[in-house]
């Protein structure tokens, strides 16, 4: 995923990119400085005896346990390398950073991660012929199994373990990275940037080209996140000093300060439930999540018209993704994805025209959950519902929906993700 989005965003990773595990870390709140390395690391369920990997999520939801067990961590001692500092920092639902700061350090190593459940936990071992790199997989190793001998002995994990669930007594370490220098968005691109990405890993990587994090209450970056909490939040950013702009996060403090006075250019908001129902191969809920972000693109679209109106603002509306997850298979995967771009106003009266707009309720509403004995086939019926309705292209091209198949046949044919911020930065240029 970081490889991706940090292509998208412009910066050719074969250049730029050193690793997941810095984002993840920064996202969740751990400062990086030159020479420390990285991980985007899992608390998952280990069989001590086999030294098998049963679980590579010890469970989805993990937020109330996942910051005790960091707590208990963070800044743990590595009996043979007392030199080296270990900061763990919990970020979302299963996952943690994990900072390691000392000398010699190299982010040429692997992981212990199997990356498929049922698998023996792996070594980390040097991917160069170096010293650092040969170095920093025996700090690596042990790092790993000091985690483990902590948290077998953690009195959390005893307390889940008479509750039938599962215990949380390894971190898989992946994605060893260091913190990058890269030119920031805004220098790059000439917009003033701004994010909305509670999942920790998208929020690191706004950070590392100097995006503005903006707090959005209540925006989890998984199931139980609130989507009007954040089309609100962007949409205060996209139109101050009209209304204020939302507090900015600050890596590796515990504070906030005030976003941008004269508000932003450019606003991202991601959301994560629709690529975890791919990974957790669950149909119905792929689905009813993507119907919620159908109506949070709505909110978002009556905040940004209500601001328009004011006759100070002309907003772009671009709806996308960074990679397939299908359901079927349960993982990312490599086929092209929907992208759609317009002016707002041309969204406008794609949907129906301002009425039906300003109808749109803006009470905060949570994902839908599944209901027991629910089947495929039910979503499916309400599917061919609303495609018995009429659709017609607006403007544009002739895609009047968002899909992988659809989407193929538009205007702008298909493209790398590296192409993206020049095409729409084209696009302004075009209709301003």
């Amino acid at each position: 995923m970081g490889w991706v989005m940090y292509h998208c965003q412009g910066y050719d990773p074969r250049v730029y990119y050193k690793g997941r595990g810095a984002f993840e870390s920064m996202g969740a709140g751990l400062a990086m400085s030159p020479g420390d390395i990285a991980f985007k690391s899992n608390f998952a369920t280990l069989d001590e005896e086999t030294g098998i990997v049963i679980s590579r999520r010890a469970d989805r939801h993990f937020d109330e346990e996942g910051p005790i067990l960091c707590a208990a961590l963070d800044g743990m001692k590595l009996p043979s390398f007392p030199e080296y500092e270990v900061r763990v920092r919990y970020a979302t639902e299963h996952r943690c950073g994990v900072v390691v700061k000392g000398p010699r350090l190299s982010c040429n190593i692997s992981g212990t991660d199997p990356l498929k459940d049922k698998r023996l936990l792996l070594q980390a071992e040097a991917l160069d012929d170096t010293d650092e790199a040969r170095h920093t997989a025996a700090v690596v190793n042990e790092l790993s199994r000091e985690i483990s001998r902590i948290l077998v002995s953690h009195p959390l994990n005893a307390k889940r373990a008479a509750e039938g669930k599962s215990i949380a007594n390894v971190v898989l370490l992946r994605g060893c990275g260091i913190r990058i220098e890269v030119p920031s968005f805004e220098n790059k691109h000439g917009l003033w940037p701004c994010m909305v990405a509670p999942t920790k890993i998208i929020a690191g990587l706004g950070l590392s080209l100097d995006i503005d994090i903006l707090e959005a209450p209540g925006a989890t970056g998984d199931y139980q996140t609130l989507l009007t909490s954040k089309a609100t939040v962007i949409a205060k950013a996209l139109s101050a000093p009209l209304m204020p702009s939302p507090n900015v996060f600050v890596p590796g403090e515990d504070e906030h300060k005030p976003g941008r006075p004269d508000g932003y250019d450019f606003g991202f908001l991601h959301i994560k439930a629709i690529d975890d129902a791919g990974h957790d191969k669950a149909s119905i809920l792929k689905v009813k999540a993507l119907e919620a972000v159908d109506r949070a693109i709505g909110q978002l679209a009556k905040l940004l018209l209500q601001a328009e109106s004011t006759g100070k603002f002309h907003y772009f509306v671009c709806v996308t993704g960074d990679h397939s997850t299908p359901v079927e298979y349960g993982d990312h995967s490599f086929e092209p994805v929907p992208f759609s771009m317009c002016r707002l106003r041309d969204f406008v009266g794609a949907v129906g025209g301002e009425s039906i707009i300003m109808e749109t309720s803006l009470d905060p509403f949570p994902l839908p959950a599944v209901k027991a004995g629910e089947n495929l086939g039910e979503t499916e019926n309400a599917e061919k519902e609303r495609s018995s309705k009429q659709l017609k292209a607006f403007s544009g091209d002739s895609v009047c929906e968002l899909s992988e198949i659809a989407a193929a046949r538009g205007c702008l044919g298909r493209f790398p993700g590296g192409q993206m911020m020049g095409i729409i930065k084209a696009f302004l240029e075009l209709n301003t």
